[in-house]
C-alpha cells in the first residue's frame, strides 16, 4: 500500500460522497454491504489493473479501449503511446471514465478528468520521478524510450463507486 493516511481519507471522503450522490438503483446494488473501504481497495487494486477507459473524439462520440492502470495513492495512472488516438482526445478533452472488472466478484467505477505526468515539451509533475521509478521497476527500464514513446497520467477521480460480491473473499486473498 502506497497511501498516506491522509490519501486514504481523501479517497474514503470520495467513496462515500459518491455513493450518496448515486441513484437509489444504483444504491440497491452498490451499499454498505457490498462496498470497500478506501484501505480495503487500495489493498485489493495492487500492480497493474487492466481498465476500460473511455474518451470523446471531436464528434462527441464515445471511445472505449483498454490500458494498464496502476492505482497508485487514492488515484487511477496509466500511460499510452503518444500517438495513439486516446492521446489526442486527452489532449483535447481531459474528461475521462473507467472502469476495471473482475469477473462478477470486483468492479470499480470512476469519472473525472487527466492530469499528463510527463508532457513531451513541458514541466513533468512533480511525483514523475517517484512513478517513473515505479514503473521502470514494473515494467523494466528498456521496455520504453520513457521520454519519447509513452505519456502517462493520472485520473482525478470527482466520483469512484466500487462493487464487491464478497468482501470477506477478496480481502482474505490480496491479488499478487
Amino acid at each position: 500500500m502506497r497511501e498516506t493516511r491522509e490519501e486514504l481519507d481523501e479517497l474514503q471522503t470520495l467513496l462515500d460522497a459518491s455513493l450518496s450522490r448515486s441513484t437509489a438503483h444504483l444504491r440497491s446494488i452498490i451499499n454498505t454491504e457490498s462496498t470497500l473501504t478506501a484501505e480495503q481497495l487500495t489493498q485489493i487494486v495492487t500492480g497493474m489493473c487492466t481498465l476500460a477507459l473511455s474518451t470523446v473524439t471531436t464528434k462527441g462520440e464515445p471511445r472505449i479501449s483498454g490500458v494498464d492502470g496502476h492505482f497508485l495513492h487514492g488515484k487511477w495512472h496509466f500511460g499510452t503511446a503518444r500517438g495513439a488516438a486516446k492521446a489526442r482526445h486527452l489532449a483535447a478533452r481531459p474528461a475521462v471514465s473507467a472502469a476495471h472488472l473482475r469477473g462478477e466478484d470486483l468492479g470499480v467505477f470512476t469519472h473525472g478528468t487527466v492530469e499528463i505526468l510527463n508532457p513531451q515539451d513541458g514541466e513533468p509533475a512533480a511525483d514523475w520521478p517517484d512513478l517513473l521509478a515505479y514503473f521502470t521497476d514494473f515494467y523494466g527500464e528498456d521496455f520504453f524510450d520513457w521520454d519519447n514513446d509513452v505519456v502517462y497520467y493520472r485520473l482525478h477521480p470527482h466520483w469512484m463507486t466500487v462493487y464487491a460480491a464478497d468482501i470477506a473473499k477478496l480481502t482474505a486473498a490480496p491479488r499478487s
